[in-house]
């Protein structure tokens, strides 16, 4: 790729360089990639790797009981990967009525689907790696029996969660071991899911899904009330599919398809090469305000129509990507001031990232969450499974297609990100952080794909957050004339520490040429205590 390598932006990194690269969030994770790679194994085996140790040494974003999604590039083809679990068969509209009064929880057993994340280590590792997948998670499990150090970032998250948390079963016991956070520099020590991680490293996950694990989760979830069983565990399936794309500035970029978020990007992506975002400064007011636009009009359409795409029969993915409807779509963008846009009608038809490439061209886009921080605040006891809360992303609302049901996938918001040129694989990229990671995909896929910006100062540049509404918050770094430029044209923002904020957080990792022997550069975003390793 061409970059312009200056960085104009204030940060304390600089883009890595190597034949080989490891990029996530936490510097020891990052490294327990590196280290499947001097190994001997390849990208796939290192992403594995590092996302298995993100679940101890980042329990705040991640853990055993989350799912993942992932885009693996296999040097020739891209595969997509979805292992987001499906509701438990006991759920339904009656149920939380009846239960809930008529809402799904936020926190809490009845928040939780069936968790994905193990299993789709598992389908990664049979299908693509190269060691045995007892080596994989070697790195976790000296982590979580010896303890590591909790990074200042995560530090500060830990200690937000606790008041929201702490009276959630297995939550103390788990995540407060001196009766408190952690402070940053203290050593956490997550015994419970180290002997889970043996046992998941034996049997290749089988004992999560079909053995002892389940059945403690299945118990824990029946003293507790809640309706998920060992059957609902043993029912997951990891779902092999086909990515979906939009041509943008001379690239393609790479999606998964619903049950996920990423489509929203897309259609962002897909509206701003009509309105020929190029032709406008990286920095400008005009190309920040159209970016922002085309984001509230994809989000109208995605909260309305995307689902579990087996549940969406009245608007599919490829009626929401014509280019004749994103035409449409983009005619609505008023250059001069904001709108407060609706759903359209198509024509019919808490969270850790992280990317891993090696030197024969292989690479991995792979994304896993608990949702919010630490998910539902459930932990399994006596083996240190913290679960997601995903069920609270289905909705009550009768007949909208992510309406919750047995059996069903939620709305999902992570999503793992892919550029090709021509048909070959070029970037892995992410920006964790909720709703913010398709709006995270266009800002830097913007500045990289239409500007050139290195992938560094892509993460560096200051973001917006689009919330609801006309309402968009501003990180502290924006140029002042920028802020009260889009303020100008209707954008409502009302200041708010960034400590409270999540502005995402991306890892990006790059080819340097065609000539796969001149490697990778790869960026770990500041916004995180992230590392992007390699050699």
């Amino acid at each position: 790729m061409q970059f312009d390598w200056r960085n104009p932006y204030p940060t304390v990194r600089s883009p890595l360089m190597a034949r080989n690269a490891v990029a996530t969030s936490q510097p020891l994770a990052a490294q327990a990639g590196l280290r499947m790679l001097l190994k001997g194994g390849n990208a796939i085996d290192a992403a594995i790797a590092a996302a298995a140790a993100l679940t101890v040494v980042e329990p705040i974003s991640n853990g055993l009981g989350s799912d993942n999604f992932a885009i693996v590039w296999d040097g020739q083809e891209l595969h997509g990967m979805n292992s987001s679990g499906v509701a438990p068969a006991g759920w339904s509209k009656a149920y939380f009525d009846q239960k809930h009064g008529g809402q799904i929880p936020l926190r809490g057993f009845d928040a939780v689907t069936v968790p994905g994340a193990v299993a789709g280590w598992a389908a990664l590792s049979e299908r693509f790696g190269a060691l045995p997948f007892a080596d994989l998670l070697e790195p976790a499990i000296e982590l979580a029996e010896g303890g590591a150090a909790v990074a200042p970032v995560i530090a500060h998250k830990w200690a937000l969660a606790v008041p929201l948390l702490h009276d959630k079963p297995g939550f103390a016991q788990a995540f407060l071991p001196r009766g408190r956070a952690p402070l940053p520099g203290e050593r956490f020590t997550f015994t419970e899911a180290g002997r889970a991680l043996r046992r998941i490293a034996q049997t290749s996950g089988e004992a999560f899904y079909r053995g002892e694990i389940a059945a403690a989760i299945e118990a824990f979830a029946r003293e507790h009330g809640a309706q998920l069983r060992a059957s609902d565990l043993a029912a997951h399936e990891v779902q092999w599919v086909k990515p979906i794309e939009m041509a943008f500035a001379g690239h393609t970029v790479h999606e998964l398809p619903p049950n996920g978020q990423g489509i929203a990007a897309l259609m962002a992506l897909g509206m701003l090469e009509q309105l020929d975002i190029g032709q406008y400064g990286v920095d400008s007011i005009e190309s920040q305000h159209l970016q922002i636009e085309a984001i509230k009009l994809a989000f109208a359409d995605t909260y309305r129509w995307v689902a579990d795409e087996r549940f969406m029969t009245e608007v599919r993915a490829a009626d929401l990507l014509d280019p004749g409807y994103l035409r449409d779509r983009a005619r609505l963008i008023d250059p001069r001031r904001a709108i407060d846009p609706g759903a359209g009608h198509p024509p019919r038809g808490g969270t850790v990232y992280l990317t891993t490439a090696d030197a024969q061209g292989r690479m991995v886009s792979l994304i896993q969450s608990n949702y919010l921080g630490f998910g539902s605040g459930v932990v399994v006891p006596g083996w240190g499974v913290s679960l997601q809360n995903r069920g609270h992303g289905f909705t009550m609302q009768d007949g909208h297609p992510n309406q919750v049901a047995p059996g069903k996938r939620p709305f999902h918001t992570i999503i793992p990100g892919f550029v090709t040129r021509e048909g070959q694989g070029l970037m892995s990229f992410g920006v964790m952080g909720a709703n913010m990671q398709p709006q995270g995909h266009v800002q830097t896929l913007v500045r990289m794909l239409v500007h050139g910006q290195q992938p560094q100062a892509a993460c560096d540049a200051p973001r917006w957050k689009w919330g609801k509404g006309m309402d968009v918050d501003f990180e502290s770094t924006m140029a002042p004339a920028l802020r009260d430029g889009l303020k100008a044209l209707g954008h409502r923002f009302e200041p708010t520490a960034d400590t409270y904020l999540d502005f995402g957080s991306g890892q990006f990792i790059a080819r340097l040429s065609d000539d796969i022997a001149d490697g990778y550069v790869a960026a770990s975003d500041q916004r995180r205590d992230g590392q992007a390793v390699g050699f």
